[in-house]
């Protein structure tokens, strides 16, 4: 018989995250897309992106119909925080009139992300956004692709840090570290730093 889970942050009842999770307010406006194969994953930091800001929403799917309505979103100014040749890093809003972002941020494995932008034509036409220097990334327990690369909400956290300064958003990552810790102690120390420990 499964564990009962928290509705919620989908965590069992016993390890639910709500306590940790914040609630947050941003100029940024963030909108998730998640790839359904990313739903059940233990570690879904999407979700806790998005029960953190109150200006955030999830959206689960391969192809989304309503993304021409979504990126008009009125007082915004939509851009898809993902790397890319002609990326624009992020910095300060500063005290300039322009509205803030619609930040657009797909979730998923490096290969379903893309996938989401193949299938989605509007994604890849909008301007791409992204990340100055990053510090490593906290996500201890899935082996990055390449240097630099951060979970989801790694990568929100720090695009808001970088747009709304001097506000800083580090309290939405208090539920992932605990997440993080929870996985760790569930597998055991030995196994976890036979697989995932870095020389």
């Amino acid at each position: 018989m499964p564990r009962p889970r928290c509705e919620r942050c989908q965590r069992p009842l016993d390890h639910c995250l709500c306590p940790l999770i914040p609630a947050l307010d941003s100029r940024t406006r963030v909108i998730l897309l998640q790839h359904p194969s990313e739903t059940g994953h233990a570690l879904n930091t999407a979700r806790l992106a998005a029960l953190g800001l109150n200006n955030a929403e999830l959206r689960v799917g391969e192809v989304f119909d309503d993304l021409e309505q979504l990126l008009a979103t009125p007082g915004y100014r939509p851009a898809l925080l993902f790397p890319g040749e002609d990326a624009q890093v992020l910095a300060g809003y500063g005290e300039a009139g322009a509205a803030p972002w619609l930040l657009i941020v797909p979730d998923g494995t490096w290969r379903k992300a893309r996938k989401l932008l193949y299938l989605n034509p509007l994604l890849e036409a909008l301007p791409r956004v992204t990340l100055g220097q990053v510090a490593a990334s906290r996500y201890r327990l899935r082996k990055a692709p390449e240097a630099g690369a951060l979970s989801t909400i790694e990568a929100v956290v720090g695009a808001l840090n970088a747009l709304e300064q001097p506000a800083r958003f580090d309290a939405l990552l208090a539920p992932f570290e605990a997440l993080i810790e929870g996985q760790i102690r569930a597998m055991g120390l030995e196994t976890f730093q036979r697989n995932h420990e870095t020389e």
